[in-house]
């Protein structure tokens, strides 16, 4: 990605903070989540709106799911009621000029469980784990492979969904993202300075288990010369995230 894509794709990235911080501040028991996940979509085409002289409208939205729903990556939204206890998750999706960011966290309702904390910890030491990898001359099969042995070792590799992360910049309802960006076993692109990729670990826990449900962090991040800088500015795995008290 060029300069100018950056500074537009960092745009992006505060507007997902937008969303998620709408998103937060609606959640609330008995609250359904479409109107949660309005609340959040509303805020960013506002902030969308009055940041630039003139721009298209569309396309941008939240997704939000609560409980069970939390066991895909991008479930649909429903009318379900938010529970207190519920696990839930935030992903904010703004598209401005044909790019597209996003921001994806665990949430929970009032409290968290036992069995739901110690699952929600154990994503996010992969989630940290995982951005310290994204670096120039890191391969996208070597970085999915470290974090399986991670998952591995809590006997989680089972319950582990899709890749680990993505390139970002353009898309649209008529051709998506490059496949030769993704962090998955099968993919060996060698991370270059310039892209833009995130890290997104995610398990699902089948309903019955304890900790059921969905956990999943989502940075974006830009390759720099010796590393990489994460250009999402929102906290995750913290007593913050605990929302609707």
């Amino acid at each position: 990605k060029s300069a100018e894509e950056h500074v537009l794709i960092r745009k992006g990235a505060d507007m997902c903070a937008v969303g998620g911080r709408a998103l937060m501040g609606a959640v609330r028991a008995g609250v359904p989540e479409h109107e949660i996940a309005l609340a959040s979509t509303g805020a960013m085409v506002r902030a969308i709106a009055d940041s630039f002289p003139f721009v298209e409208l569309m396309d941008t939205w939240t997704w939000f799911q609560s409980g069970i729903n939390t066991d895909g990556a991008h479930n649909p939204v429903t009318n379900r009621l938010v529970e207190d206890g519920d696990i839930l998750s935030l992903n904010t999706f703004p598209m401005m000029f044909g790019y597209y960011t996003a921001l994806e966290r665990t949430l929970f309702c009032g409290h968290a469980s036992n069995a739901h904390h110690d699952l929600w910890q154990k994503n996010c030491e992969v989630h940290v784990r995982g951005m310290e990898l994204l670096k120039p001359g890191a391969r996208c099969c070597d970085v999915a492979r470290e974090l399986n042995k991670m998952y591995a070792g809590w006997d989680l590799l089972k319950y582990r969904s899709f890749g680990y992360g993505h390139s970002f910049g353009v898309l649209c309802h008529y051709y998506g993202r490059e496949a030769s960006v993704e962090l998955r076993e099968d993919i060996e692109t060698v991370l270059e300075p310039g892209m833009v990729v995130s890290m997104e670990p995610m398990i699902m826990l089948p309903e019955g288990a304890p900790g059921a449900g969905g956990y999943r962090e989502h940075d974006i991040l830009i390759i720099t010369e010796d590393g990489a800088e994460n250009i999402t500015n929102f906290p995750f795995g913290t007593d913050e995230m605990i929302v609707g008290r």
